[in-house]
């Protein structure tokens, strides 16, 4: 794989570079809530533009069908992307069209512009190829290199991510070598213990790295919604929380092979519960107790790990060599249960570990609940491409940029 740096080294001044960043970030309106993807990316296109490059920065954000939305605009990301880069960055309201020619034509060498939302064309994420083809080819018609700096994409088979570097000479973005390095550090010659930590809404979205991790992990400690179907699979009552009835089987199986392979599974011993989810507009008290794991009544609603479980995890993650944490210990957004995530974050920043942050709910977690981006060892820019990479997936993002 190919660096910037060697991309540099052969000449990109005076060059049109595609720059496929992950811009997708969370709004309340027009307003950026959390601003760490864009401030992810910006190292490589500042490195680009002090190159003399004509760089062209393009993105994804959130799910607009494959049509303009203006709900769905990169026209903040792109403000912000200036405000960080310290220098105008122009905006073109189309990804192909008249505005993205016009706006790509009349950059000098070293300016910057960002691209109207990529998906608000349905050639980016077509099923179909030849359709992510043609997209692909109208891209590349606005670029003379591509860098892919969009590590929360890779594990997309669309066009700006898979179809566009086969069609331009190609390198790998700052991002984007530095998460596949701290992967790497997770799947080859990891420091042991090696401790993983889940959480999150489902535990179907876990599946795979579970059955993968299994074979490399020492500890696994479960929380968020889905330790739910762990606890029912062992019988308990667990109320009103969410669950999924089909996921039994395969977690009963799963908590067996952990006992055959040595692999310590942690549950919680105790849940913080309510009656009803809480309400994460007006943050609303919500009269919370917390109770046994193996007690829950059968009418409440399990919405956060308690502090004796909190304690545990501590505990588990304190000797640790090197912990890998994905997904919430509870709705964190709500001050009555966001006490265990803030402890498991806390634990990795007092544990000696290499400690890595896998990205989505995870990553916003940390900087909602104030903690210092820095102690942590690495913080993930893309949830489901780091799950999937420790799933032992092809990333399709990855494997384009290959020689």
């Amino acid at each position: 794989m190919k660096t910037i740096d060697q991309m540099l080294a052969e000449g990109a001044a005076g060059k049109r570079v595609f720059v496929r960043a992950d811009l997708n970030v969370p709004l309340d309106g027009t307003t950026i809530t959390d601003d760490g993807r864009i401030r992810a990316v910006q190292p490589t296109v500042a490195r680009l533009a002090e190159a003399g490059a004509r760089v062209v920065v393009a993105s994804h954000l959130g799910r607009p069908k494959g049509a303009p939305d203006p709900a769905f605009s990169l026209a903040p990301a792109a403000a912000r992307l200036g405000e960080l880069l310290g220098t105008d960055v122009a905006f073109a309201s189309d990804t192909v069209g008249e505005s993205a020619r016009g706006v790509v034509d009349a950059l000098a060498d070293g300016q910057v512009a960002v691209l109207e939302n990529l998906r608000f064309n349905p050639g980016e994420t077509a099923k179909d190829d030849a359709e992510r083809g043609a997209f692909a080819d109208a891209l590349a018609g606005l670029a003379d290199l591509y860098v892919g700096d969009g590590f929360g994409a890779v594990h997309r088979k669309h066009a700006s991510v898979y179809d566009l570097p086969a069609r331009l000479p190609h390198a790998a973005g700052l991002l984007i070598a530095t998460e596949v390095g701290v992967l790497k550090k997770l799947t080859e010659d990891v420091r042991r213990p090696y401790a993983v930590v889940l959480g999150g809404s489902k535990v179907s979205d876990k599946l795979g790295v579970i059955d993968h991790l299994l074979e490399k992990a020492d500890r696994i400690l479960v929380g968020g919604g889905m330790v739910f179907t762990f606890l029912k699979a062992q019988g308990h009552e667990v109320g009103s929380s969410l669950l999924q009835e089909d996921q039994i089987p395969v977690v009963q199986e799963y908590l067996k092979r952990a006992e055959a392979l040595g692999v310590e599974f942690v549950l919680p011993v105790d849940v913080r519960v309510a009656e009803r989810f809480p309400d994460l507009k007006t943050k609303a008290p919500s009269d919370p107790e917390t109770v046994a794991a193996d007690a829950m009544p059968a009418g409440r609603m399990g919405l956060d790990i308690g502090p004796r479980t909190s304690e545990l995890y501590a505990a588990k993650l304190a000797d640790a060599g090197t912990v890998f944490w994905n997904g919430p210990m509870g709705v964190f957004e709500h001050p009555d249960y966001a006490e265990g995530t803030a402890a498991v974050a806390q634990a990795l920043i007092d544990s000696p570990a290499f400690t890595v942050v896998g990205g989505g709910d995870s990553a916003a977690a940390v900087r909602i609940l104030g903690f210092d981006e820095n102690a942590f060892g690495h913080i993930s820019t893309g949830g489901g491409a780091s799950l999937e990479y420790l799933e032992g997936k092809t990333l399709p993002g990855l494997a384009a940029l290959e020689d």
